[in-house]
């Protein structure tokens, strides 16, 4: 389960995902590794593909329906990619409703603690 905690500056809460990007990230390069041509090529259309949908949203005088056909080209594209990489399946954690009801108790009491320190003291002018 994601464990939440506070940044070093104790003005956040952190939720520390980057391991799992790491680990994504190793998988895919241990999918190249092992078929460069196909991955590549995945990597290749993934990118034009995430490239159009920015470009799409950016764009003021493109129409909703085009900019939600690139959305789903770049899902696609992305799915396609995660396939390669088995640890991808691993990186979400599906929490029941009790870890949930943990999670979320954890967090609110981090960040209630962001708040009791960022309260001006009694006396002080807001």
């Amino acid at each position: 389960m994601i464990r939440p905690t506070l940044t070093a500056d104790g003005l956040a809460v952190r939720l520390p995902i980057a391991d799992r990007a790491e680990q994504l990230l190793d998988a895919l390069a241990v999918a190249y590794v092992a078929d460069p041509d196909p991955v590549g090529r995945l990597l290749t259309v993934h990118g034009a593909n995430v490239a159009r949908l920015d470009h799409a949203v950016v764009s003021e005088d493109m129409p909703e329906h085009e900019r939600t056909m690139r959305a789903a080209t770049a899902d696609g594209s992305r799915e396609a990619l995660l396939a390669e990489a088995p640890a991808a399946n691993t990186l979400d954690d599906l929490l029941g409703p009790d870890d949930a009801i943990t999670l979320a108790g954890r967090i609110t009491r981090l960040a209630g603690y962001i708040r009791h320190r960022a309260s001006p003291s009694r006396g002080e002018a807001a």
